[in-house]
């Protein structure tokens, strides 16, 4: 098998882990009101299941709430439930034609807590990208069609990459850090 072929299986495994990684740090409370919290909770809309800013807008009111629009009011109660069921700890607010969600002051104590949840979050997330790495490497070896020194040479290239991914991950746990801790 070409080279180009195991890094496009390692690429869809790596970009797959990282957008998980990316979803799971959205449910890490950084202490204020951020959109990006609830605009890809999944709401269920005439018998499908869409994105919650496609079908309203969210807006930042004040550092600890944001205020959820619907396009159509019809579906508030639906959003409202899916919210609730995203466990975000927020207190959620029916005015009717719109929800207010309000964040509680995060302490120092709830800010580590966050970080430590984030540590592990982001350590998930590694052990995903050695896990492909792992998959792509096996069948590098047990490919019959390669020299040694090719597969030398390919598995220098792949762990090149999976670095290259790992201290992405890392970039995004500093920024995150930082802003949890930011107070």
């Amino acid at each position: 098998m070409d080279l180009d072929l195991y890094i496009l299986e390692l690429n869809e495994a790596t970009n797959k882990t990282l957008e998980n990684y990316e979803n799971q740090l959205t449910k890490v409370v950084v202490g204020r009101a951020n959109p990006n919290l609830v605009n890809k909770i999944k709401i269920e809309y005439y018998d499908s299941f869409v994105n919650l800013e496609e079908i309203a807008s969210i807006q930042i009111a004040s550092a600890l709430q944001l205020i959820v629009k619907p396009y159509d009011v019809a579906v508030i109660k639906d959003i409202e439930k899916a919210i609730m069921n995203y466990k975000l700890n927020v207190t959620i607010a029916n005015e009717g034609h719109q929800l207010r969600l309000t964040y509680p002051m995060m302490t120092t104590e709830k800010r580590k807590e966050m970080v430590k949840q984030l540590s592990v979050i982001t350590e998930q997330a590694k052990v995903g990208i050695r896990q492909a790495r792992q998959d792509v490497n096996k069948k590098i070896k047990s490919d019959e069609n390669l020299s040694e020194d090719l597969q030398k040479q390919y598995l220098d290239i792949i762990q090149k990459h999976i670095d290259e991914t790992i201290e992405k991950i890392l970039k995004i746990q500093e920024v995150k850090e930082k802003d949890l801790m930011t107070i």
